[in-house]
């Protein structure tokens, strides 16, 4: 089997390749936990839902998103039995698997581009995920917009979404290993860029990737010393930047590891 070369995007068909021959990734490149019958069934997810919604999400496309994405797969097989409470979990390497309110949160912010206003049934264009993690909002991505790239900088954690979306065979998600603060500028312009880890500011390079109407929601450094979660719509008039809740995600790195 090739190598797995940095930046170059996996397309999750049956015929996706494996991991690099002769190479131990630093986490297992395998799902994290096999289905289960308990913990599929959709009366779990869909009481998670119904208490997101209770909580103030109240777009639809995210709703049936959530509804349809069986988070029991991306998590290690011991924490199993928390998958479906709104926390996060640890997925290896320091990183975690976002809690469901924010990665509801922060898409349906998404879903609120300029591009799609009045259009509260379409879908978003392409767009793009930095910091892959274990592949589970890519997934959930994936219901609300046409093609999602998502790139990762930690080969293990690139290796394990492969492996943990490789059940769903999704053809319009695509994985990059790379450095995600230079994006990806292949697959420009982006209708919306959603970061999954905050640093001193938005990378100029995915302002540059963002197509005019489109929403960059990440979290960025706010002046007290922690994190807020900063929203940039690209208009023809320029860039218009707010910024609202705290939040607390990775720091945002650059290279690969």
């Amino acid at each position: 089997m090739a190598t797995q070369r940095p930046g170059f995007p996996v397309r999750l068909t049956p015929t996706a390749s494996a991991a690099t021959r002769g190479r131990l990734p630093a986490v297992p490149a395998k799902p994290m936990v096999p289905s289960t019958p308990s913990m599929a069934s959709d009366a779990v997810r869909a009481r998670m839902v119904q208490k997101l919604a209770a909580q103030g999400i109240a777009d639809a496309r995210v709703l049936r998103a959530l509804s349809a994405v069986e988070r029991h797969r991306f998590v290690d097989s011991a924490l199993v039995n928390q998958a479906y409470e709104d926390t996060s979990l640890p997925i290896g390497l320091g990183q975690t698997i976002s809690k469901p309110s924010v990665v509801a949160r922060m898409i349906e912010l998404l879903l609120g581009a300029p591009a799609l206003a009045g259009k509260p049934q379409d879908r978003l264009g392409r767009v793009l995920e930095i910091g892959t993690g274990c592949g589970y909002q890519a997934a959930v991505l994936n219901h609300v917009a046409t093609e999602v790239y998502s790139i990762e900088r930690l080969r293990g954690l690139h290796e394990r979404a492969r492996a943990n979306l490789r059940h769903f065979r999704l053809a319009t998600v695509h994985l990059m290993l790379g450095d995600g603060m230079v994006g990806y500028a292949k697959g420009a312009p982006y209708a919306g860029i959603i970061a999954a880890a905050g640093g001193e500011a938005v990378p100029q390079a995915w302002i540059e990737q963002l197509a005019v109407g489109g929403r960059i929601v990440a979290p960025t450094h706010s002046a007290g010393g922690g994190q807020a979660l900063v929203v940039i719509d690209k208009t023809a008039r320029g860039l218009e930047r707010r910024i609202l809740e705290a939040v607390h995600f990775v720091p945002l790195k650059s290279g690969i590891a």
